[in-house]
């Protein structure tokens, strides 16, 4: 049976190469940092309240580290997968996010549900703009551009 797709829209066939240790590594270590960082908020203030906190400052700081490692800075291979991926990947928590909802639906709150579901999301959005265009303005204030 051939493929619903032309070939050339198809992904090319790539041979097998060995996994990127060192990148799975920075991954590992960064997803625990960000983790240990969302439980320590978690201790301090429990609930729906401090998922969506985190979840917003960790879109903040996405923003800020695109912009920097893509058009302000030359950064090591390593850095995206270890702060983006791995320290922001696991400092933020949408599945949390999810279980809080569904916990708020559960306990008869359905309208505070739906509202934190579409607050989170529409605020998390915004926070990466924010986080862009806040660091873009201050390299420009600071007369660093583009590389």
């Amino acid at each position: 049976m051939g493929s619903a797709f032309p070939a050339e829209l198809r992904p090319a066939r790539r041979p097998r190469t060995r996994p990127p240790w060192d990148v799975l590594a920075a991954v590992a270590a960064g997803g625990a940092t960000g983790s240990v960082l969302r439980y320590g908020a978690y201790l301090a203030w429990p609930g729906p309240l401090s998922t969506f906190v985190v979840n917003v400052v960790g879109c903040l700081a996405i923003g800020v580290l695109m912009f920097v490692i893509t058009d302000l800075v030359t950064a090591h291979r390593l850095v995206r997968p270890f702060l983006g991926v791995g320290v922001l990947g696991g400092f933020t928590t949408f599945s949390t996010y999810v279980a809080d909802a569904v916990h708020l639906v559960l306990d008869g709150r359905a309208a505070l549900a739906l509202a934190y579901l579409a607050g989170t999301v529409l605020s998390c959005l915004l926070a990466v703009a924010v986080g862009v265009l806040g660091a873009r303005s201050v390299a420009g204030a600071l007369g660093r551009g583009n590389r």
